[in-house]
């Protein structure tokens, strides 16, 4: 069983090898446990996670997930600390707890993955509606230049451990406000997006946008869609159906967001 932590990084004792030198060391690595997301007394989801700001990524993914359509389907948000991981425990409204009984995603996830526990193709929800007009504002190449040029310094765990990646959100000249790290860059993302709900502030008014220290997968790009982000800007490439979904729904997605260069996919 591993050990439960409340601790994102934990000290592992390591031999660094360089050519036939070995020396022993402590290594800074990236913890990551069970978490289960359980809806008003039923589980339903568990995904592997890094153990900070849990009750946002719990948020988070529910909303970007689809599985409640509001924040104020959300009552209550408790953690509870079990020996193999971590419970969270969500008290929603009725009507969200009925679509949740039709729509069970009992799911052990790897870290990050979007399709462990789906049953059938007929599952996949492929076709978010698109972003309305006062949602959509057009990111200038360089805003999301500025907004990746201070990322590096605000990733503290990934300093550490290499292995965390991060989401932020910025204004729409490029400067951020607030960043995420997770092992998953979809958790990094639910708890991006769960943040920014909590603190009472909104995604689909068109005062800012995310972006992200990995690819653009397709499920990254459903998220934002879903919740209203105008735009998402990713360090590495995107997928054809993370291009293909945001073209639909009008949501901008940049690619290979790198120093002062950048591909405009969607937007």
């Amino acid at each position: 069983m591993p050990v439960t932590t409340s601790e994102p990084i934990q000290a592992l004792a390591v031999q660094r090898i360089s050519g036939e030198e070995r020396q022993a060391q402590l290594d800074q690595v990236a913890v990551e446990l069970p978490v289960a997301l359980i809806f008003n007394g039923i589980s339903q989801a568990v995904m592997m996670a890094t153990p900070a700001d849990l009750e946002a990524f719990a948020l988070g993914f529910a909303l970007s997930e689809g599985l409640l359509q509001s924040r104020a389907e959300c009552y209550g948000i408790e953690l509870l600390q079990q020996p193999q991981g971590w419970e969270v425990q969500l008290q929603v409204a009725a009507s969200a707890e009925m679509r949740l009984k039709e729509r069970r995603r009992t799911l052990v996830g790897r870290t990050g993955c979007g399709l462990c526990g789906i049953d059938s193709l007929r599952q996949l929800d492929l076709a978010p509606q698109p972003l309305a007009a006062t949602a959509r504002r057009e990111i200038a190449p360089a805003a999301v230049a500025r907004a990746f040029a201070q990322l590096p310094a605000l990733q503290p765990l990934n300093a550490q451990t290499g292995a965390h990646h991060a989401a932020a959100w910025a204004t729409p000249d490029g400067e951020l406000l607030l960043v995420m790290e997770d092992v998953g860059r979809h958790n990094a993302l639910d708890k991006l997006l769960g943040r920014r709900l909590m603190d009472g502030q909104r995604c689909d008014d068109g005062s800012g946008f995310v972006i992200m220290s990995s690819r653009a997968s397709y499920e990254l790009v459903l998220k934002c869609a879903r919740l209203g982000v105008p735009a998402l800007a990713t360090i590495s490439a995107p997928t054809t159906l993370a291009v293909d979904i945001a073209r639909r729904t009008g949501l901008q997605l940049y690619g290979f967001c790198r120093g002062e260069q950048a591909v405009l996919y969607a937007g």
